[in-house]
């Protein structure tokens, strides 16, 4: 699994998830100032979701890739601190399982 964080994400950050979400008018009006990526096997991004959106007060959109078997990824939306700390979180618990 691999995960990352853009704070303060640039405009072309923003369109190229806006032109990869599966729900297309997701980030039409939310407010957030900061990205948290994660990649990894689809069941670990249902798990990873449940556990954000769990743990913190974010929200989590799906990311489209070119292969959708191979590229599943999600964006978890919020401030610094609520998304530094569902990031965390997804990392303790796979990390604590022996996946990265």
């Amino acid at each position: 699994m691999d995960i990352e964080i853009i704070k303060s994400p640039s405009e072309g950050v923003v369109k190229m998830l806006k032109s990869r979400t599966v729900a297309k008018d997701f980030l039409g009006n939310e407010a957030f100032d900061t990205v948290g990526l994660v990649q990894g096997k689809l069941i670990e991004m249902i798990v990873a979701t449940d556990l954000a959106e769990k743990s913190a007060d974010v929200e989590v959109v799906e990311i489209k890739g070119v292969c959708p078997q191979h590229f599943t990824m999600i964006a978890v939306l919020g401030d610094v601190a609520s998304v530094g700390e569902a990031l965390k979180i997804i990392s303790n618990q796979f990390n604590e399982r022996g996946e990265h």
